[in-house]
C-alpha cells in the first residue's frame, strides 16, 4: 500500500497556498545498503515550472521504466516513480508481473534517491533524461494528477500488471494525459521517447533523435555528481532541451 503524499488544500488555480508533500529520501552505500529519511516538503503549486522525463533501460530496447520529475524552481525537483511493490526477499519478474504477484506503488522522492539508485548503484541500468515541452500550467495539473493517483493507491490498492497497469500505462491514464494520442509505444515503452519527440512533446533543440538520445545519457555524470547536493543541476548541465 502506498503512503499518502499530499495533505493540505485543494487546487484553486494560481492562487494556491503551500502544501505538504511526504517524500522518500534514501542515501545509498550500495543497492541494498542504504539509510532512508521521510521528509515533508512544502510545495507551492504556482512555482512548478515544468516536467522532465527519465527513461531507464535494463536490457531490451523495447521495454523501459519511466520516471517523471517536476521542476519546483530554485534547482529543486521531485520525482514520481510508479513501480511494482516488492516485499523483502522478492525480486521483480516480468513473467510474474502478469499474474498479480505485485501491487502498485507510487514513490515520491528526491532525484538523488530514485535516479541515483539506478545510475550509480544498480548494475546494468542506463538512464536518459529529457525535458518535456509541457507548459507550467500543464505541469501543475499533471503534478496534481500524480498526487491524486498516489493518495488513491493508499486508500484503494491495486495490482501491478506488466502490460496493462505499469509505470507508463498509469501515466497515460492520468486525467491531464488523456488528451494525448495513444499508440503502440505505451505498451512497448522503450520506443516511447522517440515517438514523444516526433510528436513535439520532448525538447531537443532540433537534433535528430539518435543524437538527442546519445546526449540524454546521464550515467557518467550521475556517477561523478554522486554525493553532490547539486546532483539535479549537474545531470542537466549542457543537455539538449534544458535552458
Amino acid at each position: 500500500m502506498a503512503g499518502r503524499c499530499f495533505t493540505a488544500g485543494l487546487w484553486q488555480g494560481e492562487r494556491q497556498a503551500h502544501h505538504h508533500l511526504h517524500t522518500r529520501n534514501c542515501d545509498y552505500r550500495a543497492e541494498f545498503d542504504y539509510t532512508c529519511e521521510w521528509p515533508t516538503r512544502e510545495v507551492e503549486l504556482s512555482q512548478i515550472r515544468g516536467v522532465d522525463v527519465f527513461v531507464d533501460y535494463w536490457g531490451s530496447p523495447w521495454i523501459a521504466h519511466t520516471i517523471l520529475s517536476f521542476d519546483l524552481g530554485n534547482g529543486q525537483h521531485t520525482s514520481f516513480s510508479i513501480e511494482a511493490r516488492k516485499h523483502v526477499g522478492q525480486s521483480y519478474s516480468a513473467i510474474r508481473g502478469f499474474f498479480r504477484q505485485f501491487t502498485l506503488i507510487s514513490i515520491v522522492s528526491d532525484e538523488r534517491d530514485v535516479v541515483r539508485l539506478r545510475t550509480n548503484y544498480r548494475v546494468g541500468e542506463d538512464l536518459y533524461l529529457f525535458h518535456a515541452t509541457a507548459t507550467p500550467a500543464f505541469a501543475r495539473s499533471l503534478f496534481l494528477d500524480y498526487i491524486r493517483f498516489t493518495n488513491n493507491l493508499h486508500d484503494h490498492p491495486q495490482w501491478y500488471n506488466a502490460a496493462t497497469s505499469n509505470c507508463t500505462t498509469e501515466i497515460f491514464a492520468l486525467k491531464s494525459m488523456r488528451s494525448l494520442p495513444r499508440n503502440w509505444t505505451i505498451l512497448l515503452n522503450g520506443k516511447g521517447a522517440a515517438e514523444q519527440y516526433r510528436e513535439g512533446n520532448l525538447a531537443g533543440d532540433g537534433l535528430p533523435f539518435d543524437e538527442l538520445m546519445k546526449r540524454a545519457y546521464i550515467n557518467p555524470v550521475a556517477k561523478t555528481a554522486d554525493q553532490d547536493p547539486g546532483f539535479s543541476e549537474k545531470i542537466r548541465e549542457s543537455r539538449p532541451g534544458f535552458h
